[in-house]
C-alpha cells in the first residue's frame, strides 16, 4: 500500500472526512444496520436511508458495507464486521490464516517487536499483535494509516500496535527485533509483475530485510526464483489448496537458500534439503498425484515422487504417478481407470457408456478449455468422473479416474 497516491482531500469533504463520519455514533449505527444488506437492493436502500441521514454518510456507509462483506473471506465475519477497509486494502490484505502463520514463525523465534513496513489496513499488524508482538505499523497514505489505526482499536489491540503515517524508506528499524515488508504489487494499471516495479522495489525491501536481525518480505508467489536473494529462505504458502503468497525470510533461525512449501490449514510443511535429483519419468501407473500449488511453486515435486516411490508422467508436467496409494495433505490423489490419446469423440463415447453426468476437468499442458469440453460432452447419468487433459511422454493424453478418499 506504500505506493498508492494520497487521496484527494481538497475541500471539506473527501475520503478522510468520509471515513471520520463512519466512526461517529451515527456512522457506527448505520454500519450495524447495513451489515446484512443486499447489494442488489442498494439503490432502494440508499434512497430510504437518505431520508434520515446525510447523503455523504450514506454513500460512505454503503461503500464500507460492501467492503466488509468482501473481507469476510479473508478475515472471518467476527473481525471483518468490526474492521474498516479501503478498496485497495481489502484486495491486498493478507488472509488472516496466512498472517497468523507468519506471525507464529516470528513468535516461535522469540521476536517481541516488529516494524511492519507498508502495513496497509493492518492485517499483518493485527496477527503479529495477537501473537504477543509489539508492532510499529507504517504506511505513507494518510487514509490507509487512519484505517489501520482504527482496526487496531476496533479489535482491542491499540496497546500493541503503533501506527505511523510516513514513508517507509525513512524509518529507523534498528530498535526492533524484526522487520516485515509488504511492498505494493498493484498500480494504476493493475497487478505488477516486475519485482523492481514494486513500491518500494524488491531490491530496497531486500536491503531493509538484510539490515535487520530477522525479517520477512512478502512477495507474489509467481516471483522468478532467480530474483530471490541467496541469503533468503523462500516459503510458498497455500490455504485450502490455493497458493496465496510467498515470503522471503532472513536472519537467525532461517536457512539461506532453502525452499519451503506450507499448506494451511493443516500446517504441513515440505522443505528442500539441497536440490534433489530430477524425478524419473515413466508410464502412468494406478495412481496419479496432483501436488499442491505451493509444492509446485517451491520446486519440491521431486519430494512427492520420492515419498510415493513415483515418477513424472512427462518431464515438463507436475503430475506424479505411482503404483502405490499415498496419502498426504501435499497432494490430491486419483485412481486412474483409463488412458486414451486425446480424442473428444472417444471421451464422449466412454462417458456415455459409463453414464457420467458430473465431470471434473483438470488440465496441465493442454490448451483445451474445461468448460468448452464439458459442453461438448453432453453429460447425462448418475455417476461422476475426473478427466486430466495433459501430456504423457510428450503426447496429448486423456486420463480418466476417481479421487482417492483421504483417511
Amino acid at each position: 500500500m506504500n505506493a498508492l497516491p494520497p487521496a484527494d482531500r481538497t475541500g471539506p469533504a473527501g475520503p478522510l472526512a468520509d471515513f471520520a463520519s463512519l466512526r461517529t455514533p451515527e456512522g457506527a449505527a448505520l454500519l450495524d444496520e447495513l451489515r446484512d444488506h443486499d447489494p442488489a437492493r442498494e439503490l432502494a436502500t440508499a434512497t430510504r436511508l437518505r431520508r434520515t441521514h446525510p447523503a455523504a454518510l450514506v454513500s460512505a456507509a454503503l461503500g464500507q458495507a460492501r467492503l466488509r462483506q468482501r473481507a469476510v473471506a479473508k478475515f472471518g465475519a467476527e473481525d471483518a464486521y468490526r474492521m474498516f477497509f479501503t478498496p485497495n486494502g481489502v484486495e491486498q490484505a493478507t488472509r488472516s490464516s496466512v498472517a497468523g502463520h507468519r506471525a507464529g514463525r516470528f513468535a516461535a523465534l522469540g521476536v517481541r517487536s516488529v516494524a511492519d513496513l507498508c502495513c496497509g489496513i493492518g492485517g499483518d499488524a493485527i496477527a503479529l499483535a495477537r501473537a504477543g508482538i509489539s508492532v510499529l505499523a507504517v504506511d505513507r497514505d494518510p487514509l490507509t494509516a487512519q484505517v489501520a489505526r482504527a482496526n487496531a482499536e476496533a479489535l482491542g489491540l491499540q496497546d500493541r500496535v503503533e501506527v505511523r503515517c510516513a514513508d517507509v524508506t525513512g524509518i529507523d528499524t534498528s530498535p526492533y527485533d524484526a522487520v516485515f515488508v509488504d511492498p505494493a504489487r498493484r498500480g494504476g494499471r493493475g497487478r505488477i509483475f516486475d519485482p523492481e516495479a514494486y513500491s518500494p522495489p524488491l531490491s530496497w525491501a531486500t536491503g531493509a530485510a538484510l539490515a535487520a536481525p530477522r525479517a520477512a518480505l512478502k512477495i507474489a508467489p509467481g516471483v522468478p526464483h532467480e530474483a530471490i536473494a541467496p541469503q533468503a529462505e523462500a516459503e510458498w504458502i497455500s490455504d485450502g489448496g490455493d497458493v496465496k503468497e510467498a515470503v522471503l525470510w532472513f536472519g537467525e533461525g532461517f536457512t539461506p537458500g532453502a525452499f519451503r512449501a506450507t499448506l494451511l490449514p493443516s500446517g504441513t510443511t515440505l522443505v528442500s534439503g539441497g536440490r534433489p535429483p530430477a524425478p524419473p519419468v515413466g508410464p502412468v501407473g494406478r495412481y496419479l498425484y496432483e501436488p499442491d500449488g505451493a509444492v509446485i511453486r517451491a520446486h519440491l515435486v521431486a519430494r512427492i515422487a520420492e515419498a510415493c516411490g513415483g515418477r513424472l508422467i512427462d518431464e515438463t508436467i507436475a503430475y506424479v504417478t505411482s503404483e502405490r496409494e499415498y496419502a498426504s495433505d501435499a497432494v490430491s490423489g486419483y485412481e486412474i481407470t483409463d488412458q486414451l490419446p486425446f480424442n473428444t469423440k472417444k471421451l464422449k463415447a466412454l462417458l456415455r457408456e459409463r453414464r457420467v453426468g458430473v465431470l471434473t476437468v483438470k488440465k496441465r499442458g493442454s490448451a483445451v478449455e474445461p468448460e468448452e469440453l464439458r459442453r461438448r460432452m453432453k453429460l447425462q447419468g448418475p455417476h461422476a468422473a475426473t478427466v486430466f487433459l495433459t501430456r504423457v511422454a510428450g503426447a496429448p493424453t486423456m486420463l480418466i479416474g476417481q479421487p482417492v478418499a483421504r483417511p
